[in-house]
């Protein structure tokens, strides 16, 4: 029969899919069982929408020239299994109207397109947390570190948004249909698979979907040895990589692609380091840096477990786990290291960035670290992040509102990145977005310590020093009596004018800090909100001599604003090298 051909091979009525090469018919992404003859009418019919299709055409075209008694009962029956598949009904039909003793005309609004043009408008990405297949939960560390090194290869691509893995580990085990999780994280597509490991082998299944239609458009498994695990990742992202279509650069290419060689012990440990060190706690930074350190002991050339070690002394020092003169020096190290085995490692850049202006001050050294970590990297979400820093700390707040919303959309469902944003909004004085954005974070997780802090010190800078001090008081409990929250709750109670409330918890802070490192910064803030001017000023000098990692935000930091019209504020600040409030 002389019938005009699709341009396409998806085809798309009512709530139904046709995969016209693959042979699928789906309903609302949900793959429904249609007998091969069955199958074939429906194409025919789909090819020509509206048409009438004669009982002898469907006939020739399905038996072709074969002998068959009665055609008659064998396309009624094709038609009646093609109906019941639809839901439709003969005297009633949606889909397929019979013309009785002549043939078959398909109503329905027919839909092409290709999955060339789908793949083609691909411009943000999730990868789904992988799917244990070893058998083993002991092995779940090993399987989520796979889902995060593909998506940290595949965040390189800076025309392609990629979710970072704090935002889609919430969709582990999750039973939500991949069109809502595709809105929840305003994504186009999703990458769905699975780990295998036995023995030394490791195989990967992945699968590239379109969100909004659940549409399949790429499958392929991988499969190689422990010791060829860069590799792998390698070939899976690169795969996903052409699948979608998106456009790369020469250099992305070849970052994409690269590997090497990496000893299995120090690649297992890696995967526990990142794990403890996504935690964001204090043990889990302890725990993330010994065990990078043991990465470290098995592949010394491992460059991103020096990048982790890295990460781990810069956040210790912010955090006030550990004086800053033990761990800058380490953090340096480990990140020019990290530099040294290879030069474009984004994590690298953006550690060594941290520890130029946190540490040292060194703003322009800092910005161009964090730019290049960026660059190479355009979905690393921490770059952002720690960017965000400088540029508040500078008093570029415009920029670093931008960088704000940038981490949240690579990373819209992390803790971290929704209470960061709080605080830059805390440290630009726009108290109400503090607020609000502390509530989206507390939505998230009402456990999670420092939003309270960033929530206290917004309300009692709106003079509502009750609600502030509640909120406090539960940042220092969630924290188990953090030096930064138990300083942040002295100076809240100083203020309110809870003057014996406030050196109790000073005599707190004194007692913690004969058996731990107490940063001179907390001291100041306490007497900050004392109002006295030569104990702030004394522990302001410590601070500078120690080169606390807070003392770079003291020119924003609403809690010293009663304190800048002293010439030793702007000794201070010139020192610093900050801009000018």
């Amino acid at each position: 029969m002389d019938r005009h051909q699709s341009r396409s091979h998806l085809v798309r009525f009512g709530d139904f899919e046709v995969n016209l090469r693959s042979g699928e018919l789906r309903r609302n992404g949900l793959r429904i069982r249609l007998p091969n003859q069955s199958f074939h009418a429906l194409s025919l019919l789909l090819e020509n929408p509206g048409e009438v299709l004669t009982r002898q055409e469907l006939a020739q075209t399905l038996w072709g020239g074969e002998t068959f008694v009665d055609f008659d009962a064998g396309l009624n029956s094709v038609i009646r299994r093609l109906r019941t598949a639809l839901g439709d009904l003969a005297n009633r039909p949606r889909f397929i109207e019979t013309l009785p003793r002549h043939g078959y005309r398909f109503l329905a609004r027919v839909e092409r397109e290709s999955q060339e043009d789908i793949r083609s408008a691909i411009e943000s990405l999730a990868v789904l947390p992988l799917e244990n297949l070893t058998g083993d939960s002991n092995q779940e560390y090993f399987v989520d570190g796979m889902t995060d090194a593909l998506i940290t290869r595949l965040a390189q691509i800076g025309a392609l948004r990629v979710i970072s893995r704090t935002s889609v580990m919430h969709y582990k085990g999750t039973r939500k249909k991949l069109p809502e999780i595709g809105r929840e994280l305003n994504v186009d597509a999703v990458v769905e698979g699975s780990v295998f490991r036995s023995g030394s082998n490791v195989r990967i299944t992945a699968q590239l979907i379109y969100a909004a239609s659940d549409r399949h458009l790429w499958a392929s498994q991988y499969e190689r040895n422990l010791t060829d695990i860069l590799l792998l990742q390698a070939e899976v992202a690169s795969a996903i990589a052409n699948e979608v279509q998106v456009r790369l650069t020469p250099q992305e290419r070849g970052r994409l692609a690269s590997a090497r060689l990496v000893n299995p012990e120090a690649y297992k440990a890696y995967l526990r380091g990142r794990l403890h060190w996504n935690k964001r706690t204090e043990d889990g930074m302890k725990k993330g840096l010994e065990l990078f350190q043991q990465a470290l002991e098995k592949d010394p050339s491992y460059a991103l477990s020096h990048a982790g070690t890295a990460e781990c002394y810069n956040m210790m020092g912010y955090w006030g786990v550990a004086a800053p003169h033990d761990v800058s020096p380490q953090a340096k190290a480990a990140s020019s290291k990290a530099l040294e085995i290879d030069e474009n490692l984004a994590e690298g850049h953006a550690a060594r960035g941290w520890a130029q202006f946190a540490y040292d001050w060194d703003w322009t050294g800092g910005e161009k670290e964090l730019r290049r970590a960026i660059q190479l990297n355009p979905g690393y979400a921490i770059a952002h992040q720690w960017y965000t820093h400088l540029l508040v700390y500078q008093g570029r707040h415009e920029e670093a509102f931008t960088e704000v919303q940038r981490t949240l959309e690579l990373d819209p469902l992390s803790l971290v990145m929704n209470s960061n944003g709080a605080f830059i909004y805390l440290w630009a004085h726009q108290y109400d977005q503090a607020i609000e954005r502390v509530h989206r974070t507390l939505d998230l997780d009402p456990y999670f310590a420092p939003p309270y802090l960033c929530l206290g010190c917004a309300l009692q800078m709106k003079g509502l020093h009750s609600q502030g001090l509640e909120a406090l008081c539960q940042a220092v409990g969630l924290s188990l009596n953090s030096p930064r929250y138990l300083a942040g709750l002295g100076h809240g109670y100083a203020v309110a004018g809870e003057a014996e409330q406030a050196r109790t918890t000073f005599s707190e802070l004194e007692k913690l800090s004969k058996e731990r490192y107490v940063s001179a910064y907390d001291f100041a803030v306490f007497y900050a909100g004392l109002g006295e001017y030569e104990s702030v000023f004394g522990w302001l000098e410590k601070a500078y001599e120690e080169h606390s990692t807070w003392l770079a935000l003291v020119n924003v930091d609403p809690r010293f604003d009663p304190f800048h019209s002293d010439p030793r504020f702007q000794q201070l600040v010139t020192r610093l090298d900050l801009a000018p409030r």
